[in-house]
């Protein structure tokens, strides 16, 4: 009970950034196109780009990003094969891209140095490399496909520079490239930028909203992917590495249960939006995925986390 209502606590602050957004988008008139191009070309990257160049590279430090990548493409190609039997509009995109992925960077980093504390942020951020560059490359490809050709898709794909921040920034790693306190200042900026305008733009998504009907099968879909099958199959993948090779500690395990269990990818909304892909229908999702977050999080890690 302690854990809970501590981590419970811990996360309300996400809760009023989004209310911000709202507030943001209904008022203020702040337009949440803008806000997904900012994230998507300029401070993801550059957030990944200082992620890859500050953490210690090693065989077992990359398998956590190989395993999450993978996870992420082969549970949205499986997603899509199914929805495209049910939906024949951009929703069988949407579906398969946010069932692939969840919000590990906005929600995720700062609920996990809530739960674990500051030094368990290295593991985090590389883990969630993994599914950034799910987002950035099948995950992007895939949402592009319910408004636009095979060709253009892979156009658009090209041209997101997350992908290049990421190559460019193992190289310097490796190269052994030293950068002085004043970049770590100014990278550490983007950081925040970063969660709080991706929090942000979930309530922006939601100020748009005119009608507030429910896909309920669209919701049950997406709920039933993250919240139960990705559970379900690192649940699985602990239990054989636990009996098996032990490529992985206890800390790793904590590490990948929690990105398991965070809700929607608020960049569903982002990657929906700048797409023209269902952004109303995908940010009431996030919302209400989002809500339940704020007390199953705590409840899983009061069980498993502890």
């Amino acid at each position: 009970m302690g854990i809970f209502l501590t981590l419970l606590i811990k996360i309300i602050p996400l809760y009023l950034i989004i209310l911000l957004g709202y507030v943001a988008g209904r008022y203020l008139k702040a337009q949440k196109e803008t806000v997904a191009r900012l994230l998507i070309f300029i401070i993801a990257p550059a957030v990944i780009f200082n992620s890859v160049l500050t953490t210690k590279l090693s065989v077992s430090v990359l398998a956590l990003p190989i395993l999450f990548f993978s996870l992420c493409c082969l549970i949205c190609l499986a997603t899509f094969s199914i929805a495209k039997k049910i939906w024949s509009d951009p929703t069988k995109n949407i579906l398969a891209f946010t069932s692939g992925t969840g919000n590990t960077g906005y929600f995720g980093l700062p609920v996990a140095i809530a739960l674990f504390g500051p030094n368990i942020a290295g593991l985090v951020v590389i883990s969630t490399l993994g599914f950034i560059l799910y987002e950035n490359s099948l995950g992007f490809y895939i949402t592009a496909r319910g408004n636009h050709s095979a060709r253009e898709s892979l156009k658009r794909v090209i041209k997101l520079p997350t992908i290049y921040a990421f190559l460019i920034g193992v190289i310097i790693n490796l190269l052994g490239v030293k950068f002085g306190q004043g970049y770590f200042d100014f990278a550490n900026l983007f950081r925040g930028a970063y969660s709080v305008l991706g929090m942000m733009l979930i309530g922006m998504g939601l100020a748009s909203i005119t009608d507030y009907k429910f896909d309920f099968k669209f919701i049950g879909a997406t709920f039933l992917t993250k919240f139960v099958i990705w559970p379900l199959i690192i649940s699985l993948i602990i239990f054989v590495d636990l009996n098996t090779i032990r490529l992985f500690n206890s800390e790793i395990y904590r590490v990948m249960i929690l990105m398991s269990i965070v809700p929607l990818a608020a960049n569903t909304v982002a990657f929906a939006t700048e797409l023209n892909a269902h952004p109303e229908k995908a940010s009431m999702a996030v919302l209400i995925s989002t809500i339940i977050a704020l007390f199953y999080i705590p409840l899983v890690a009061s069980l498993f986390l502890s």
